[in-house]
């Protein structure tokens, strides 16, 4: 019995020092750090790319970046997951005729990618191909290549939308191509 109790103080322990470098990293984040990985010519250069790809098929995709999370939500435990679904509903990308939004978050703080699918897309593309994406971008965002890792991100994300959702005659563009730079 003793030594489950000194694992179980051992881990307790574990998680409360990671909840304390994580609060730290996002209560000193900079709030302007976002505009060194994106500044204005990378944000048109994605928006630019997001308006290339929603012309080859009938998905709308969006792209979120917050700096960090206010420092009570992250004492109290919110994920980046978490965050990215609540961005998803906020940035309303769930509200569009075939069910077709995707939304690419990435929250700088702790340096998490996010990739969130509505429903209509969901049922055919599966979660693991998202995560794969989101990783190959991690990947790429660690080794400070911003604008290359979202460009080669949104490329993925066309090949499989135009796989499952083509473009044909009526394909309007019924969200904001803009990147969402998000602040508190």
């Amino acid at each position: 019995m003793g030594r489950r109790r000194w694992r179980f103080w051992r881990r307790r322990r574990i998680r409360i020092v990671v909840n304390i470098k994580r609060w730290l990293k996002h209560l000193f984040m900079p709030p302007w750090r976002w505009r060194t990985a994106f500044p204005s010519a990378t944000l048109t250069a994605i928006e630019q790319a997001i308006s290339q790809s929603e012309r080859k098929h009938r998905g709308e995709l969006r792209f979120a970046v917050e700096n960090s999370l206010p420092p009570m939500h992250v004492w109290r435990g919110r994920t980046p997951a978490n965050r990215a679904q609540q961005v998803f509903a906020d940035l309303r990308i769930w509200d569009t005729e075939e069910n077709s939004g995707v939304l690419i978050y990435l929250l700088l703080a702790d340096r998490e990618v996010h990739i969130v699918a509505d429903r209509g897309i969901a049922r055919r593309v599966a979660q693991t191909e998202w995560d794969a994406i989101a990783s190959s971008m991690q990947q790429a965002f660690q080794r400070g290549d911003f604008r290359e890792g979202v460009q080669a991100g949104i490329e993925c994300i066309t090949k499989l939308l135009t796989a499952h959702f083509p473009a044909d005659s009526l394909n309007p563009n019924e969200l904001p191509d803009r990147p969402a730079v998000i602040k508190d």
